[in-house]
């Protein structure tokens, strides 16, 4: 891990690098992203602004690096799908746990995902990039899993598993950022989750579910 001028960090300047980091994440929680000011992820962190600018060029660049380490994090999403059956009772716990594992990916990483969409709709290809990061990875795996069931020939060979998979996938992301809406709604997440795994298991296997 490198400094802004090229220096490598040692343990104590990568574990500062982190609290400005951390502080940042939970400063994007109550406010504005571009209401953030380097003094004030400085000061949060108990050190100074010089400090900020050697391991980062300004508050967006390390908005990006938390948003790598949220793509790192995304990628462990795929875990839920690893070996999983589709079939039968198991396949219902296979949507379930997958819908589970998403929300609450989301509802961990609501601000720095809240930015990366913000970033995306507004056309920055740095955050376009990293929200496909995020979400690609599970989009991938859903795939196969589609194009595994249609080689079964358990899913209609006329289905495209690429367009399902993220289909699926936006679909997640969609109601995930939205989660307390829902419940502004008086949808509470237990209502909520077992509707939105049953969404996934017929996008998935083209079949209502065996419980």
């Amino acid at each position: 891990m490198r400094t802004v001028d090229g220096r490598v960090a040692g343990r104590r300047g990568q574990a500062t690098r982190q609290k400005l980091l951390d502080c940042l994440s939970d400063m994007l929680s109550s406010s504005p992203y571009r209401d953030v000011k380097v003094i004030d992820v400085a000061r949060k962190a108990g050190t100074s602004p010089a400090t900020f600018y050697q391991y980062f060029p300004d508050v967006e660049g390390a908005v990006l690096e938390i948003a790598e380490q949220t793509a790192a994090e995304g990628a462990e999403l795929t875990q839920l799908l690893e070996g999983r059956s589709w079939a039968g009772r198991a396949g219902w716990q296979t949507a379930q746990e997958l819908v589970e594992g998403f929300l609450d990916f989301w509802r961990r990483n609501e601000a720095i995902l809240r930015v990366v969409d913000l970033g995306a709709a507004e056309g920055d290809k740095r955050f376009n990039k990293l929200r496909t990061k995020i979400l690609s990875s599970v989009n991938s795996s859903l795939a196969d899993t589609v194009a595994e069931l249609q080689s079964k020939g358990r899913v209609d060979k006329d289905v495209n598993p690429a367009a399902i998979a993220g289909s699926i996938v936006t679909m997640l992301a969609a109601v995930a950022s939205h989660q307390k809406g829902f419940s502004s709604a008086g949808v509470k997440p237990a209502q909520l989750k077992p509707n939105l795994a049953l969404l996934v298991h017929l996008g998935i296997t083209g079949r209502k579910p065996t419980k």
